[in-house]
């Protein structure tokens, strides 16, 4: 067994991909679009299935925000400096409606260092530091 995607519920399409190409550094690996069913989807990664796991952005027509609840905790890309990555997308993130809301440093009670950022539609990103 393996993780295919993720699915996030997003409430403008065309943002939400922006800022995961743009921001995030993925690509748009295919789209869905499905007006009788009033719902549209967007698959993105950093390749595509089987070899790498992708995230779905799924766009419900008629719905531009949702609760996040207090369940979802974040999605995790590993990234060589999570410092320099955080200083690299700071200005797009912000121009497409995102932030960084936690700077590069160790986790509490470790030595691994992390970030996060936050999307468009409040859901959050861990920048995991696999660089030497």
């Amino acid at each position: 067994m393996r993780i295919l995607h993720t699915m996030l519920r997003v409430g403008d399409l065309q943002r939400s991909i922006d800022f995961y190409t743009q921001v995030m550094g993925m690509t748009l690996l295919r789209t869905t679009h499905r007006p009788e069913q009033k719902y549209d989807l967007a698959f993105l990664g950093y390749g595509s299935n089987p070899e790498h796991a992708e995230l779905e952005l799924t766009y419900n027509h008629g719905v531009d925000r949702y609760e996040l609840g207090s369940a979802y905790g974040h999605i995790a890309v590993g990234v060589e400096d999570a410092a320099a990555t955080c200083a690299a997308v700071r200005e797009r993130a912000q121009a497409l409606g995102g932030a960084v809301t936690r700077e590069a440093g160790p986790v509490q009670g470790g030595s691994t260092v992390i970030a996060f950022i936050t999307d468009p539609d409040g859901y959050k990103i861990e920048l995991i530091q696999r660089g030497t």
